[in-house]
């Protein structure tokens, strides 16, 4: 398996951007942040250059403050001033600490550690002199004070040296960085400058890495809204939303020219097809209709009538004027709706009186057995559909049998539909000879002679024009000799008048 590869070119144009504005983002801050730490580092540099010479300044202060605590004390003799001495000389021993008290060859670290031995002789001195006083013994605090304020002065002098030297040092280190904070200047600008030209620059690409395929689409689009087909985009294998757009608008501009070719002629042609359309659909539906509901086969008038005289021959007038009646509504009914719809009472009496008619032909061999809901008979359907299949059920089902024939016509309303269905206990009918019946393969009549003419194809036909519905009609069959079941399912609407189809 191909490993698959990650292309800059293939990543969405928003994760392209974002990345890269994360990448300028990235340098100015790294660039910020180099510059800052230079500069903090600088300023630190510069700060510890005096803090020497701070410190000294504090030290000696605290040691004027000792002084003069002690002074205090032995002037006033109070309880404050003691504390206030025992309080500046705690601190002065703080600032003691932070000088060096090693030996060293240099002559600043020296003087600091001369200075740390000498205050802690002028401590004792301090000392001695506060408990001398505090004892009362007027001549060892003199003493002790003697030595303590000579002390005292040598010290200052030793911190003002020091001080002094120590600002020559720091005025020297002072000038040094001094200098170097110049250059970290010039250098942070120049650096800035070569970051912000490395952005613009990145920023050029981005964009016109991103404006140029779009500038080229739009003038190559300008040229196609021109009628000019013959111009498109270089190809790109690119997998992004521009390459996406280029891929499709070249194979837009390649089948355009070919679109407008044949949506031309598809305009001629329907131009020239659609008034003869509206003409001729009116005309052919009704035709369709008209010429379906005509195919009544005369040979069973014929038939018919001449039971009729061999009965009017054989029996007395009353059951020939009952029979003669029942043929003359049949036939009434086929004339009178061979071109127009009826109701399902009209087509359930259509049936009643073609299994009569049948039944005095043939000494009464066929019985016939009803289960009608009576509410959906105002139902109008289309003329001569239920006396076709209940011929068929006769001719193909029960006829030539050996056990008696039966046939059940059931209507009922199942929701928004009605069923219509047919059901016989004859032949029954093979899978093939169902599948050829309902694709309209098979159509000829076998007994023509016993046969009104409008065969299931027929029936199905006219079921599908009124309706505007398929497979309106379905026939199940069990096996041979298990019967057959013809179902009629149409649709139901019940309005003010009557219930019609759609």
């Amino acid at each position: 398996m191909e490993k698959k590869r990650f292309r800059w070119k293939d990543f969405p144009l928003a994760v392209k951007v974002l990345c890269q504005v994360g990448m300028i983002a990235l340098i100015l801050f790294v660039t910020n942040l180099l510059m800052y730490w230079q500069v903090n580092k600088t300023m630190q540099r510069l700060d510890s250059i005096y803090a020497s010479n701070v410190n000294l300044t504090e030290l000696a202060e605290s040691l004027e403050s000792v002084q003069t605590g002690m002074y205090n004390y032995l002037t006033v003799k109070t309880s404050d001033s003691l504390e206030s001495y025992y309080r500046n000389e705690e601190q002065y021993k703080k600032l003691l600490e932070q000088l060096n008290d090693r030996p060293m060859d240099n002559p600043v670290k020296l003087l600091e550690k001369n200075i740390r031995k000498m205050s802690e002789t002028y401590l004792e001195y301090t000392a001695e002199t506060v408990l001398a006083k505090r004892g009362r013994n007027v001549e060892k605090y003199k003493t002790s004070y003697a030595e303590a304020l000579q002390m005292y002065r040598y010290l200052n002098s030793c911190i003002s040296d020091l001080n002094v030297l120590q600002f020559k040092n720091n005025s020297s280190s002072y000038r040094t960085l001094q200098n170097s904070i110049r250059y970290i200047e010039v250098g942070s600008l120049v650096m800035l400058v070569l970051m912000m030209g490395v952005c613009i620059l990145m920023l050029f690409y981005m964009v016109r890495g991103v404006v140029a395929p779009l500038t080229g689409l739009a003038a190559t689009a300008n040229l196609v809204g021109q009628a000019n087909f013959n111009v498109k985009m270089p190809q790109t294998d690119a997998q992004d939303e521009v390459g996406v757009v280029t891929r499709a608008f070249n194979t837009m501009v390649s089948s355009l020219e070919e679109y407008m070719k044949l949506t031309k002629e598809n305009m001629e042609k329907e131009q020239a097809m659609v008034e003869r359309e509206l003409l001729m659909e009116a005309h052919l539906k009704e035709a369709q209709l008209k010429y379906l509901q005509s195919q009544i086969n005369p040979h069973f008038l014929f038939n018919s009538l001449n039971a009729g005289a061999q009965l009017a021959m054989m029996e007395d007038a009353e059951k020939t004027c009952i029979f003669v009646e029942r043929m003359a509504e049949f036939f009434r009914y086929n004339v009178k709706k061979g071109s127009e719809d009826a109701t399902l009472r009209e087509e359930v009496e259509a049936v009643e009186n073609y299994i009569y008619i049948l039944n005095v032909r043939f000494a009464g061999d066929i019985h016939y057995t009803t289960d009608v809901d009576e509410s959906v008979l105002e139902c109008r359907v289309p003329s001569m559909i239920l006396q076709p299949i209940v011929e068929n059920a006769v001719n193909h089902g029960i006829r030539n049998i050996e056990w008696e024939g039966s046939i059940h016509l059931l209507i009922q309303q199942e929701g928004t539909d009605i069923r219509i269905s047919v059901i016989d206990n004859g032949k029954g009918i093979a899978k093939e000879r169902i599948g050829q019946i309902l694709s309209g393969e098979l159509r000829t009549e076998e007994n023509p002679g016993d046969s009104t003419g409008i065969g299931m194809h027929n029936v199905i036909s006219r079921l599908e024009l009124y309706y505007k519905q398929k497979n309106l009609l379905t026939i199940k069959s069990p096996g041979e000799n298990q019967g057959t079941e013809v179902t009629i399912t149409i649709p139901y609407r019940e309005t003010e008048e009557t219930c019609i189809g759609y």
